[in-house]
Order: structure tokens, then sequence, then C-alpha cells
């Protein structure tokens, strides 16, 4: 066993594919094979089930999986660390984002990063709070962006980034015009709905329970499983949406959708950079970290 065989079968794992895995570490998919039968002649048990074209691990294989990410990990952090003792900063560092902050926050910033870090590579990872938060404790990720607290103890967070979620309309709906409206005339209105587990549905839920709603007391046409299926139910006229501007700023600019406040209804909230709270930060981390804090409000 050695840490190449351990990385070729955790993108065996992470892509489902002996041919796909192949491409990212540029083997033939006879090679990844070997590697991965090398393994589990080194284990002594079957650690992938071949399911037609799928690739999926046993049992054995999720735990071998969960240790195998770790100690990739550790020898990124090893790399890193001694890059550091010589005065440079390089490298790779895996971070995780919820949805706004992955799709929409973290992608600006990482190119930024490493235009002025041109040997750090970063790679991003993009899943629900709950993915984020636990692939952290399981050290997967090292920094997590994420949209809400974790009770978790091991969890150490600090807020980013304040975000601003507001009713979303097409620019020519007969409120296209207005700055906000009150909360019970939204009710009436077709609504599209994002899936259960998001953090903006949380949100949602979780402010309309202060006035004594929820989100089931809205006319729910349609629910979609990412925010930009929603700006683009948004303006097909599908129905309108609460959604952070963030994710909307360019169709905001571009005056194809507007933005309205709901009167009543605080919508506000944060961010949070997230890290283990026991583990050491690498380098990389640690330059990241803060150079977030120093450029976050300049593109946001």
């Amino acid at each position: 066993m050695n840490l190449w065989q351990l990385k070729i079968f955790c993108n065996v794992v992470q892509l489902g594919g002996f041919s796909k895995a192949g491409k990212v570490v540029h083997l033939s998919q006879p090679t990844v094979s070997s590697h991965i039968k090398d393994l589990e002649n080194h284990f002594g048990c079957n650690l992938i089930d071949r399911l037609g074209k799928k690739a999926v691990p046993t049992k054995a294989g999720e735990l071998l999986y969960k240790y195998a990410t770790q100690l990739l990990a550790l020898a990124d952090e090893t790399e890193t660390a001694m890059a550091e003792f010589q005065g440079k900063i390089k490298g790779r560092l895996v971070v995780g984002g919820s949805t706004i902050p992955g799709e929409y926050i973290l992608p600006k910033l990482i190119g930024a990063f490493t235009k002025d870090y041109p040997e750090v590579k970063i790679s991003l990872f993009i899943g629900d709070t709950q993915q984020v938060v636990g692939d952290i404790l399981s050290g997967v990720l090292e920094l997590g962006i994420v949209g809400a607290i974790s009770s978790d103890k091991n969890i150490w967070q600090e807020t980013l980034i304040e975000d601003d979620l507001r009713l979303i309309v097409p620019a020519d709906h007969k409120w296209g015009n207005q700055k906000n409206v009150h909360l019970s005339d939204i009710f009436e209105e077709p609504f599209i709905m994002r899936e259960h587990g998001s953090g903006t549905l949380k949100s949602i839920r979780l402010r309309l329970s202060d006035t004594g709603y929820s989100p089931e007391d809205l006319n729910m046409v349609a629910e979609m499983g990412s925010t930009a299926a929603v700006i683009q139910g948004i303006k097909s006229k599908v129905g309108i949406s609460i959604l952070s501007v963030i994710a909307v700023k360019e169709e905001l600019q571009a005056k194809t959708l507007r933005s309205l406040t709901i009167k009543g209804l605080n919508l506000k909230r944060h961010f949070y950079m997230t890290t283990h709270r026991r583990r050491s930060l690498s380098p990389i981390c640690n330059a990241f970290i803060k150079y977030l804090k120093k450029t976050v409000n300049t593109y946001f």
C-alpha cells in the first residue's frame, strides 16, 4: 500500500468509475484496476463492487476511504508545512462551501488568491452545510464556508460575510417597480421553493416561524434543487422566490430581475468560516483565511 494507490482508490470512489478515475490521474483503466487489485490483495478483502458501469465501495471500501482521505490530507499538510519552513506558500488546500458560498462566493476569491499564490492549488467541494461540517470533522476538508451554526463542540466558526435574502421577481412583474411588499401579499403569488435541506429554505422557515407562518403557507408551484434552477424559473415566469442577493447579483445589475424587501420579515443571515477546533491549520489554510477576511467585502 502506498499514497499513490490510495489516491487512485479515492478517485474511483469519488467519481464512481475506473475510467473516470483514470482520466484524472492520467492512467489507463486496466492500470487503475491493477492498483485497486493490489490494495484488495494487501487488505485481503474486496474494496470496490462493480455494479454495471458504476463502481461503488464495499463496507470495507467505505472504511478505507475514510482513512485514506485523512492520510492524503495529512500528506498535503506535510508538503505545505515543509514549503512554509523554507519561506514558501505552496501545496494543495481542500475547502468546502454550502450552495451560495460554494457557487457564488468562493470561486471568485479562490481565483484571486491563486493569482497571488500561483504555487497553491485549491480544490473546492460543494455540498449542504451538514456535508461540509461532516467532512471537516473527518479531516477531508480543512476549511468550509457555510450558512448555519453547527452545534458540534469540535467545530469552530467565525462570521465571514452578511447575506441578504430578498424577494426576487421578474423585471416586468407587477411589483417590479416597488422597493418592498407586505408579508401578507406574498402568499397569493406562485412561489418557487428550494428543496428540503437547503440552507436558504431553512432560513426562510426560521424567519417565517417568527411571524407565525411557515413555508407551507406559500402558494408553492415548483420545488427546485439549485439556486441556478430557481433563477431560471423566475426568469421563465414560473413564479417568484426568496433568494440571496449575492446569487442574483448579475441579474439585478442587468435589470432582468428585481429584488424587494418584505415588510415585517427579517431575512438577513451570515456565512461562517468553519474549521476543526482541535486540528492545527496548515500555513496555506491560515493564509487563505487571512486573505478572505481582508478581501471578501471588496467583492461582495
